[in-house]
């Protein structure tokens, strides 16, 4: 690998990008970077839920006008350890470079800013973006952000995420809510005085379970797991051990396969509330969604997807976390997730990624490029497909 391309990303490592801090001084480098190489660039600022200034950086190298390929990847990284001493220096050991973000996903920015010194803009007849979001790892509020905006139009996407290289052409929704259960506190001594808040919720969790099995029935095998999934990850409620408790709250997480109804879980468990209620009227339920994001399913035999198939030698394939492939492919392009690494290191101390993987996703990225935007593609022709 050339000092050019690690010495990119130990910049980007050594600059502390973690979702809660401004991501800018990371956008300063990005644009000045790219300002040199011919790009025009576009700052997207906002500021998030605590009041930090967050940017998004959308480049554009060749005409203006919609189509093209995007390279797009996300500043932020999730928090570390203080105790890792080197997570803002990036470390070589054995094969491997570590530092916090090397695998998610500063490695990918960094071969996607050396596949773009590597090309013409004077060749480029169809828009080559750059898009570098905020706030991926909290919710890919940057991402939507540019939605919103319309702040590119490609043709097709690569989305930047550790897959080992590997091109994934589908992943599932992530939708988020909490569900609040109020009742009538009293002494436990005399319960039927009271209702309790904590009883209420027990009985919303079975009817999820059952939800759950319905959904498990109704497979697709290109995932893993193959369905739709729930899970109720925290659960907190009443105030004292002798207290009818008059409050509990918990959190529903359902990841939906690409095509499959939002709505259905929040519906079905708003169905659960009001027959609660009409059991016990002395209890109530909310059901307060904070996210919901659709999947993706780019199909199998769109030209990104072959393309990347026959650059990387590997079938595409699905994933079960989010993305801002959803986004991207709103904006009308057919998105693949692709990138260096392992996202099973990543989010972890020692997170690292292989340098052999960073040369090979640049020389990817740079075959792209080359196909899906320059003038003379293989074969002598004009080829942008």
């Amino acid at each position: 690998m050339g000092e050019g391309l690690e010495g990119t990303l130990r910049e980007l490592v050594a600059i502390d990008s973690v979702s809660s801090r401004p991501n800018g001084p990371l956008i300063d480098l990005l644009e000045a970077r790219l300002a040199r190489l011919g790009f025009g660039v576009k700052r997207y600022p906002y500021r998030d839920a605590a009041g930090v200034e967050k940017v998004n950086l959308v480049a554009r190298a060749g005409p203006d006008v919609a189509g093209g390929l995007a390279l797009v990847g996300h500043t932020d990284t999730v928090p570390y350890d203080p105790a890792w001493r080197d997570a803002l220096t990036l470390t070589k050991q054995g094969d491997a470079l570590y530092g916090r973000g090397a695998c998610d996903t500063k490695g990918f920015i960094a071969c996607a800013l050396a596949a773009a010194e590597r090309i013409d803009p004077g060749t480029l007849r169809e828009p080559l973006w750059l898009a570098f979001t905020a706030d991926e790892e909290v919710g890919c509020l940057g991402a939507k952000e540019l939605l919103r905006q319309g702040a590119l139009r490609p043709r097709h996407a690569i989305v930047g995420e550790p897959t080992r290289l590997q091109p994934i052409r589908a992943g599932k929704g992530y939708c988020f809510a909490e569900v609040r259960v109020r009742g009538v506190a009293g002494h436990s001594a005399y319960p039927d005085r009271g209702a309790s808040a904590i009883a209420g919720a027990a009985e919303l969790v079975r009817g999820i379970e059952a939800l759950a099995a319905v959904l498990a029935s109704r497979p697709d095998p290109a995932f893993d797991p193959p369905h739709t999934t729930l899970n109720v990850g925290v659960i907190a409620g009443g105030q004292a051990k002798n207290i009818i408790p008059e409050s509990c709250r918990f959190t529903l997480e359902w990841r939906p396969l690409p095509g499959d109804d939002r709505d259905e879980v929040p519906s079905y468990v708003r169905e659960l509330g009001r027959r609660l209620e009409a059991e016990r009227p002395r209890l109530s339920v909310e059901l307060e969604i904070l996210r919901a994001d659709a999947g993706v399913d780019t199909p199998a035999d769109a030209p990104l997807v072959r393309f990347l198939e026959a650059q990387t030698g590997q079938a595409a394939g699905t994933v079960a976390f989010g993305t801002e492939a959803p986004e991207l492919s709103q904006l009308g392009a057919d998105a693949v997730v692709l990138g260096p690494g392992d996202i099973r290191v990543a989010h972890r101390t020692g997170e690292h990624v292989p340098v052999a993987d960073l040369q090979r996703c640049a020389d990817v990225l740079g075959a792209a490029i080359a196909h899906f935007c320059t003038r003379v593609a293989r074969g002598g022709r004009p080829d942008a497909e």
